[in-house]
């Protein structure tokens, strides 16, 4: 799989910390949307668990051309590095006037990893209007951590998002974020592809760290998202910042002390 410089900026990476997910709008071509729909209906070939990420996909085939985009490639490999691995794949439809949504839940197992994440790419190859649902998510949940329905019977929290978009568009997800398949009203099928990927090296400084110390990075990792009530919402931020402090190495960084306050253990210091 080609590699690319065109790396996230530690802004952007800390928007993707904080609300658990990075929006690309309309970055892929007509003509690989134009491939993947017809593709997307037949159904895929499953990937065995565990490949590497430039042995998965022929050269033949959209997804191999969607993942060499400079702009996906960059953002994936700021995300979780230059040889990842597929965990698995899928081709996700809601067919017309189906009437029902998916419940509210976060992919797979609970995962309690403070240090790494996988990460899950959603590509939408043709538009998506309000009428065809489009995937609810729920900003800033992705580190609360739950299994995957224990939050189904939730209908809905202030400050969902209901993914509209552009042909060609791909959100980059952290596995635990909170989000659901909504009913699709109108007469077409709605196609998402759906591919995670389980990073192979240490998730630290894998972007283009020259903004670093730019004051929106600490103003992105300060987000409070609608949902947060005011004693769970510094608990957001306080593992928000704890994995921060890991993809970044930097184990004094802090936003208004949460993790410090907690963390001060005068008795482990030494005296000598």
């Amino acid at each position: 799989m080609p590699t690319s410089r065109h790396l996230l900026t530690s802004v952007q990476v800390a928007r993707f910390v904080a609300q658990g997910f990075l929006r690309l709008e309309a970055v892929v071509p007509q003509e690989i949307n134009e491939r993947a729909v017809a593709t997307l209906t037949e159904g895929l070939p499953a990937v065995a668990y565990g490949t590497p990420l430039g042995k998965a996909f022929p050269s033949d085939t959209f997804i191999h051309d969607l993942l060499a985009l400079p702009v996906v490639a960059g953002a994936v490999e700021s995300l979780v590095g230059p040889d990842p691995t597929v965990d698995h794949h899928a081709v996700h439809v809601r067919e017309p006037h189906e009437g029902q949504a998916q419940p509210l839940h976060a992919d797979a197992i609970i995962d309690v990893r403070p240090d790494a994440f996988d990460l899950q790419l959603m590509y939408y190859p043709h538009e998506v209007t309000a009428g065809m649902g489009g995937t609810l998510s729920v900003p800033g949940s992705h580190l609360r951590r739950v299994n995957e329905t224990d939050i189904g019977r939730v209908q809905n929290l202030r400050g969902q998002t209901r993914l509209t978009c552009p042909a060609g568009t791909v959100v980059l997800v952290h596995h635990g974020i909170w989000h659901g398949g909504r009913r699709n009203d109108t007469g077409r099928p709605r196609h998402m592809y759906k591919l995670r990927l389980n990073p192979t090296v240490p998730q630290v400084r894998l972007w283009d760290t020259s903004d670093l110390h730019d004051p929106a990075v600490t103003a992105e990792l300060g987000t409070w998202f609608p949902w947060y009530e005011q004693a769970t919402g510094r608990l957001e931020i306080y593992h928000r910042v704890l994995l921060w402090r890991a993809l970044t190495g930097d184990d004094s960084f802090d936003v208004d002390h949460w993790v410090t306050r907690v963390s001060n253990r005068p008795a482990l210091r030494s005296h000598a």
